[in-house]
């Protein structure tokens, strides 16, 4: 049976910039790629050496995505929860549900454009 990893996720967002550089500060990753994207847009690769997130805006996006409407969640595995909290209130954005329970530590937030996060630790 073949194996397999998940290599990237592409998401649409109204304003790249201002999301990479909170996942940059939450997270320590690097940008992998920047430029013109398909039918005008513009995209950034922001992760590791092996996976990625692909932060897409177009004229055409306009945020405000319900919940759920395809997508739930994005999660993020970091080493230090309560400093990735810290980052993402000083950016003006709510922390929720927060939990503490096997596996590990957790919270939720939403965005700016209403896309929902997890931010879990293991440690």
């Amino acid at each position: 049976m073949p194996t397999a990893r998940l290599e990237h996720v592409n998401i649409s967002v109204t304003d790249p910039e201002r999301i990479a550089r909170l996942l940059e500060a939450i997270t320590g990753w690097e940008r992998r790629w920047e430029g013109p994207a398909l039918a005008g847009g513009h995209t950034i690769h922001l992760g590791g050496q092996d996976d990625y997130v692909a932060i897409y805006t177009h004229p055409s996006v306009q945020g405000d995505f319900a919940k759920g409407a395809p997508l739930n969640h994005v999660g993020i595995v970091v080493t230090d929860l309560d400093a990735a909290e810290r980052i993402i209130l000083d950016a003006g954005l709510e922390t929720m549900n927060h939990g503490d329970y096997e596996p590990g530590r957790r919270f939720y937030f939403f965005d700016w454009d209403g896309i929902e996060w997890e931010i879990v630790s293991y440690e």
